[in-house]
């Protein structure tokens, strides 16, 4: 059986340049918030999906697709450029205390072998991190995630995310960033989806240095996601985390985000989306270039 290794999702750089469309819920948020029709329907949020998706990827050296709204339209019209690879979001996200994403399973219905058979290379994984929620189990879980993707020859992408403890309301977004990093950064993935620190805002030198701590904690390749971060930034972001020891970007909204509710979608993406994934692509070349 081939397995695929990182090296089939990256530039030939080295560096990961890899574009998001795996936003579920809260991408139909982003829809109602931008005052698109409402409702915002699940034929809506597939359509935008496809269209990112055969637009964007012949800039980017992946994307990631979700089962429930885009994969098998993706598959079935082709829409993935023939030089990206498709990585497959392995997770269910179970909505919950008024918040799409209240907690995460591994969705068991994704079935690994036919991603493989479809051309897909890797799968990811969200994993929400709660100071006061028990670290075995999230471990256990990303234990069976990359079981599923190794047995099947896949790449195995994890996803850390941090939310505020269930209980109390004290939280340091930055201590937990590292604290889910020393946790999970030497998990037996193959590759770390990290938020940025610092949401990428901040001078240059204390962002170099937050994200310097956070690469001394992750044992694994890491990339950096655009949620929180303002797009301005998301490059500079982007470029800082390199220098520190990152690998690249697994981005969407940094992309897309802007042209969301905006007529005429396909010639918005071609105009404002894919010179920012065009330039993202050159910054992880040029820091790639540097090592």
């Amino acid at each position: 059986m081939s397995h695929y290794t990182l090296n089939d999702i990256t530039r030939p750089s080295g560096g990961f340049a890899m574009l998001a469309v795996d936003q579920r819920e809260a991408m139909r948020l982003m829809f109602a918030a931008a005052g698109a029709t409402t409702p915002v329907t699940d034929q809506h949020l597939t359509d935008f999906k496809v269209s990112a998706t055969r637009i964007l990827s012949p800039y980017a050296s992946a994307v990631l697709v979700d089962n429930q709204f885009c994969y098998r339209q993706v598959v079935e019209q082709n829409a993935v450029s023939p030089g990206c690879a498709t990585i497959v979001a392995a997770d269910e996200f179970i909505p919950g205390n008024g918040i799409p994403v209240d907690s995460v399973v591994i969705d068991r219905s994704i079935d690994a072998q036919a991603v493989k058979r479809n051309g897909g290379k890797a799968l990811k994984l969200l994993v929400l991190w709660r100071s006061d929620e028990d670290p075995q189990q999230r471990l256990e879980m990303v234990r069976a995630f990359n079981a599923l993707c190794h047995d099947n020859g896949l790449v195995s992408i994890i996803e850390p995310v941090v939310r505020p403890p269930r209980r109390g309301d004290k939280f340091d977004r930055e201590q937990a960033i590292i604290e889910a990093a020393k946790e999970l950064g030497d998990s037996g993935a193959d590759l770390y989806k990290v938020e940025m620190p610092l949401y990428g805002k901040g001078t240059q030198q204390a962002l170099l240095t937050a994200a310097q701590r956070l690469h001394e904690q992750i044992n694994m390749p890491w990339v950096i996601l655009s949620s929180g971060v303002d797009e301005k930034l998301f490059p500079r972001a982007v470029r800082v985390a390199m220098q520190a020891g990152a690998s690249g970007f697994l981005a969407g909204r940094a992309v897309w985000s802007s042209v969301v509710g905006l007529p005429d979608t396909d010639q918005m993406l071609r105009d404002i989306s894919v010179p920012k994934l065009q330039r993202l692509g050159e910054i992880v070349d040029e820091m790639m270039a540097r090592r």
